[in-house]
């Protein structure tokens, strides 16, 4: 997962990822809450409490977004149920967010911070609108390999320690 991952990022060592939690979450909205409390534990667990806020505003919007446009209506009998998964990983000076779900549809359709401005109404983008804000950039993938589906990113710097 990281190898795409690093592509949208500034240059990280795999390696030294300090720490990394995830979890898979139910194709349900009451999904959204479990992440956010899932992403206080971690932080709590990294001694980043005060960056929670943050971080827990653009995992909402991640979530709800994964469960609102990328998950199929409607499972067929014998399939598992699509799954959306939450990843935390955290180096020295950087935390990533980043969700997964079985979509390979772009995230937000034509969603620019650019083309929001031009029409605050706009409902679609919203919460992608949000996540520009709130996080310091963030990004989309589609996955390779076996798995199908795409990672939705975002990236918060830390202060260096």
């Amino acid at each position: 997962m990281l190898e795409p991952l690093r592509q949208g990022l500034p240059p990280v060592d795999p390696t030294a990822v300090s720490g990394s939690a995830s979890c898979a979450l139910p194709a349900r909205f009451e999904a959204v809450r479990g992440a956010r409390s899932f992403t206080r534990s971690t932080l709590s667990q990294w001694g980043l409490d005060d960056r929670f806020d943050d971080v827990s505003l653009v995992v909402s919007e991640l979530v709800t977004n994964a469960l609102r446009h990328a998950l199929p209506e409607e499972t067929r009998p014998g399939e598992p149920e699509a799954a959306v998964r939450l990843h935390l990983m955290r180096w020295s000076t950087r935390l990533v967010c980043a969700v997964r779900d079985p979509s390979e549809d772009r995230p937000g359709g034509s969603f620019t911070p650019e083309r929001h401005d031009e029409n605050c109404d706009l409902e679609s983008g919203r919460g992608l609108f949000l996540v520009d804000a709130y996080s310091d950039s963030w990004g989309w993938h589609p996955l390779a390999g076996r798995l199908t589906g795409k990672v939705v990113w975002a990236l918060f710097l830390l202060p260096d320690c």
